[in-house]
């Protein structure tokens, strides 16, 4: 047992880089927690593996007495032939090494050990994986549990549970995947690393790494609302007038934002200028929609759209989509109000909405008034500085002109 477990020890301690006096100290609280039945009866005992020789001792504090002892005292007489300077009253340590430990303790240093070695390897994957939370990682896609992707990290593994994963994407064993690394979980059973590919944050990394001017900072992402699998819109501005943030987050001939969407599976990417001014901001983040005017109504934090009827269904979006995404981005709860379009008057409505006015008025005919508004008199006033003559000349009978004339006179 003593050769077989020093070899375990020293290649543990070479080739998973956990210290001997680890491992050590906790074969020896195993053990002594695994057969202090089966040790002695003392209350005050340790087991102790001598790391150099493999030994495995169990000792217990008794004290010497002169007769009759109980499970924590030792007989003076006993004590004497092994301790010669030992007087009565003394604690002394004393070995209680049962026959068949060996057997015992093998089994228990096995657990032990195999115990140590799980949580060396928690704690190597916490510390290999704390500083890249929030951070995309990339893996190899190695089995499947109950709707759950098992990703293979090299020195962990993750688990993608179907929430996280975007609809309709299919993997197969030894698929290369990326993922945003949400958790590291060391006190599970399984898999310690929690991972998203639907995460909103997903989508700004993959954008950080695609564009180069995120990644230094010259532009800015302000928002994004995403539902995952089907359309994402992102807000940016720029901290260098000189670049278009639209521009560089798009790429030449839209290589970038292509590579955004072929990695979400051709999910659907709006990319809108980000402005301080809600009106502004609203109308961008609804395009294509052509916004009519934008109400602000802060104390409700509720913004009232206007379009027109032929941009209500770009407003809206399929399902509402467009709406609801736009909303979500600004933080804003957000209505759209189709106007009806005014109704444009034609000239013929005009001169016969003026000849209906001018026959209620002076109480003559239609045709009368009809002639009159079709020669230029559509008001009172104007017919006062024209006079009996031009009435006449336009052909109006005189007796009407009469009649116009009282009542104009009157």
């Amino acid at each position: 047992m003593s050769s077989e477990l020093l070899t375990i020890l020293e290649y543990i301690e070479q080739e998973r880089g956990i210290r001997r006096d680890v491992l050590v100290k906790a074969i020896e609280t195993a053990l002594l927690s695994a057969s202090k039945k089966s040790i002695h009866p003392a209350s005050q005992l340790s087991v102790r593996l001598d790391p150099e020789t493999g030994d495995i001792q169990a000792w217990a504090k008794l004290e010497v007495v002169q007769s009759g002892p109980t499970h924590d005292q030792l007989l003076f007489d006993q004590a004497k032939a092994k301790l010669p300077d030992v007087k009565l009253g003394d604690v002394v340590e004393w070995e209680v090494t049962p026959s068949n430990f060996g057997r015992i303790a093998a089994q228990t240093a096995k657990q032990a050990i195999m115990q140590q070695l799980r949580k060396a390897e928690k704690e190597t994957v916490r510390d290999e994986f704390a500083d890249k939370v929030g951070h995309i990682v990339n893996g190899i896609v190695r089995r499947f549990e109950g709707g759950n992707i098992i990703v293979d990290f090299q020195k962990a593994e993750g688990v993608l549970n179907a929430k996280e994963k975007i609809f309709g994407e299919q993997y197969m064993p030894g698929d290369r995947i990326n993922v945003l690394l949400l958790k590291v979980d060391t006190n599970s059973a399984g898999p310690s690393l929690i991972v998203s590919r639907t995460h909103p944050d997903f989508i700004k990394r993959l954008f950080e790494r695609e564009v180069s001017e995120i990644h230094d900072g010259v532009v800015q992402i302000m928002g994004l609302s995403r539902e995952a699998g089907s359309r994402t819109k992102i807000a940016v501005k720029s901290n260098d007038p000189r670049v278009d943030p639209v521009g560089a987050c798009v790429g030449l001939r839209g290589i970038r934002v292509k590579n955004i969407t072929n990695e979400l599976g051709g999910e659907r990417v709006d990319i809108i200028p980000f402005d301080a001014d809600t009106r502004q901001y609203a109308t961008n983040a609804l395009q294509p929609a052509k916004v009519q005017s934008v109400e602000v109504f802060p104390e409700k934090k509720e913004l009232r759209v206007h379009v027109t009827p032929d941009q209500s269904r770009l407003a809206f979006g399929k399902k509402a989509q467009n709406v609801r995404l736009s909303s979500k981005l600004l933080g804003w709860n957000m209505n759209i109000v189709v106007d009806e379009p005014k109704k444009v008057e034609s000239l013929a409505e005009k001169i016969e909405r003026a000849s209906g006015l001018l026959a209620d008025t002076l109480g003559i005919s239609s045709a009368t008034a009809h002639t009159l508004v079709s020669n230029g008199f559509v008001s009172l006033e104007g017919l006062k500085a024209a006079g009996r003559e031009q009435l006449l000349s336009i052909g109006i009978n005189e007796e009407e002109v009469n009649q116009i004339i009282l009542i104009l006179e009157n």
